[in-house]
């Protein structure tokens, strides 16, 4: 189908500010082209407006693609490749993955501050745990996890030391800042797809105690929200399909 200058041009602006364009786009192009210039802007908007650095924004877009709570292949690599042109190397993109791989931890210190209420009085075994010994240094790069694995240490001791040699030694020490790992952090647990209120919380009261701006902060939130038009695409690829069918039908039949 041949495009009207009105859709060359939404076409344009869209590449212009997402970077892509796939099947998924061309479907809503043809049939709705205002929505995919207002979604040009509401996507684009807190990518190119906050604070942080195109290597930043690149980056937690690669998280929350990656995120096991989300895995949208297509994104992944679109914001890899735009991560490394923006200059990030692929330690941090390293530290990034090991990020993803930790946010599964943040389930099991919810469970457990769940099952430390409802045990009330009662107190876990303590032949199963004499606590870990959690340095400054841990601390101070690590204040979330820090202050909660000594809560998961009064009930298993074992198991918090080896989360906590994970979150340790898992990073490359070669990539991502404290701060930088911290925003990170709040973008995978404040998204929709794994949306961890208490855990936002603790992250955010870190980040601020550090130092790090709230328009930081807001900017890496906003970034999570429009993962949701990958809902979008799947359904109107599924329309896209459907109407070819109709047609190839409708052909044959005359």
């Amino acid at each position: 189908m041949e495009q009207s200058v009105e859709q060359k041009r939404i076409k344009d602006k869209f590449i212009a500010a997402r970077g892509y364009w796939r099947p998924w786009t061309d479907t809503i192009l043809n049939l709705h082209p205002a929505f995919l210039e207002r979604y040009a802007d509401y996507a684009g908007q807190p990518a190119r407006k906050g604070p942080l650095s195109p290597r930043m924004v690149e980056l937690v877009y690669v998280a929350l693609d990656a995120s096991s709570a989300h895995m949208y292949g297509p994104g992944l690599t679109t914001h890899l490749k735009g991560a490394l042109n923006a200059g990030a190397t692929p330690f941090d993109v390293l530290d990034v993955l090991h990020l993803v791989a930790m946010q599964g931890l943040e389930a099991v210190y919810a469970g457990t501050a769940i099952l430390a209420e409802e045990l009330g009085a009662q107190k876990p075994d303590n032949s199963q745990s004499n606590g870990v010994p959690i340095g400054d240094e841990f601390k101070a790069a690590h204040p979330v996890a820090a202050s909660l694995i000594e809560d998961l240490a009064r009930f298993d001791a074992e198991y918090a030391q080896v989360v906590m040699d994970f979150i340790e030694f898992g990073g490359t020490g070669k990539g991502l800042s404290d701060n930088e790992r911290l925003l990170v952090q709040i973008a995978l647990n404040a998204c929709f797809t794994a949306f961890n209120p208490e855990a936002v919380r603790l992250h955010i009261r870190a980040a601020l105690n550090k130092g790090i701006p709230a328009s930081e902060i807001l900017q890496v939130i906003q970034l999570g929200a429009h993962l949701s038009v990958h809902g979008t695409a799947l359904g109107a690829i599924s329309l896209n399909e459907i109407i070819e069918s109709a047609e190839g039908q409708g052909h044959e039949s005359q």
